[in-house]
């Protein structure tokens, strides 16, 4: 006889048969259950259930490519199963083009212990929607969308209070805590809010970086420094952030913008872009301090940004600050760092540092879209899916082999 549930004396509960099984070993005796007590086991035993159904694969479901976190300091291209809806606000999008980033590189260090080897990594692309959850009514399938590094409900208290960053059941989780997108196909979490629309004139290489690059040097890089018409700006790094907050500095009308890195190729791209000057820290820090130190007429810059994520980098970005100076923290550190108080607390000085949002990715895309920005200059390499170990090996080498932002094909 097959037995689909029990009945107990105050209530009735529904488990599933192989618990039932386990449980009840002789129908014929009585099973009294307190009420409050039956509710719970049925609330544990269904959780339980779902994660066991979760991490169950049929092996007739659908397949996909993905790129994985194996070990430290390695990825691994493996099959997975497509992701599928699990929320109303969820959408799968088929992505077209995703990037690596150099929170990707601090994951694979161990810097980001709460992502775990077997993670699909990424947190940037560009893709097809493919399905939608019931809940999201904003977008279409078929849309070509950016994806956007943080996910947001748009309706907790981080939200509502301009911290999409912390979204209580978002933020930073794509390639984080949940699966990325260096996969052939993404789910994202809370869609509306997450994904942005693609006119057909932005090109793929055009949109990749607003992902997370141009949004990072604008949320986090530029708006906190209060940049106005004739400010002096000094950029520590010449990588993509720090190049995407060259380009958005100009439109401010700065008088002018100094990059300071090590890439000479990296450099002379800054020069293309519109540095007034370079400064490379190929011999040595203080050298380098002197000679950004010079262009600003010896009293420092207005804002300095730091994008790079390490202490020599902040140390020199402590040394520019002129009076009444922000510092911008831009980059992801993984190891502490030290802060000059006592040569510095007496000059109102401000340092900012914060995670980046989205909320200005909708006024940047209109940027793209109007020819007033075009960071697809940011996208030096593209690799297919398949190379994707020789991508990251691409992207680790960085500044050495005159390597930018690097796209993945899927």
């Amino acid at each position: 006889m097959t037995i689909r549930s029990f009945t107990a004396v105050y209530t009735q509960v529904v488990l599933p048969l192989a618990m039932v099984d386990e449980i009840i070993t002789d129908i014929s005796s009585p099973v009294v259950v307190p009420r409050d007590q039956a509710y719970k086991d049925a609330i544990n035993i269904t959780i339980q259930d779902v994660a066991d159904d979760a991490d169950d694969t049929d092996d007739t479901s659908p397949t996909m490519s993905a790129i994985i976190y194996k070990q430290l300091n390695e990825v691994e291209l493996v099959r997975r199963p497509k992701p599928q809806i699990q929320a109303p606000g969820d959408a799968i999008v088929k992505v077209l083009h995703a990037s690596i980033c150099g929170t990707d590189l601090h994951i694979l260090q161990g810097h980001v212990p709460t992502c775990q080897p077997g993670r699909i990594l990424g947190h940037e692309g560009v893709g097809i929607i493919e399905s939608l959850g019931a809940g999201v009514t904003t977008l279409a399938v078929g849309a070509r969308v950016l994806i956007a590094c943080i996910s947001s409900c748009g309706v907790c208290t981080p939200c509502r209070g301009g911290l999409s960053a912390h979204c209580s059941t978002g933020g930073w989780i794509l390639g984080h805590t949940i699966d990325g997108t260096q996969a052939e196909y993404v789910r994202v979490p809370h869609a509306a809010c997450s994904l942005f629309p693609l006119q057909e004139n932005v090109s793929v290489k055009a949109a990749l970086p607003l992902s997370d690059s141009v949004p990072t040097a604008y949320d986090v890089g530029l708006l906190p420094g209060n940049i106005r018409p004739g400010a002096k700006v000094a950029i520590v790094g010449a990588g993509p952030v720090a190049l995407a907050l060259l380009m958005l500095a100009k439109l401010y009308s700065p008088k002018c913008v100094v990059v300071i890195g090590r890439g000479e190729s990296r450099l002379e791209t800054a020069k293309q872009l519109g540095a007034d000057h370079v400064v490379s820290t190929l011999n040595g820090e203080e050298a380098a301090i002197r000679g950004a130190l010079e262009v600003s007429g010896g009293v420092g810059f207005d804002l300095v940004s730091e994008c790079v994520g390490s202490p020599e980098a902040f140390n020199v970005c402590q040394r520019l600050l002129a009076t009444g100076g922000t510092l911008t923290n831009a980059g992801v550190h993984g190891c502490q760092v030290t802060f000059d108080l006592h040569q510095l607390w007496s000059k109102n000085i401000n340092v900012e540092s914060k995670l980046v949002s989205h909320d200005h990715t909708s006024w940047l895309i209109d940027l793209v879209e109007s020819n007033l920005l075009d960071p697809q200059v940011l996208v030096s390499h593209v690799f297919p899916l398949a190379s994707a170990q020789d991508a990251y090996v691409a992207f680790k080498a960085g500044s050495k082999k005159g390597v930018l932002k690097v796209a993945i094909e899927m």
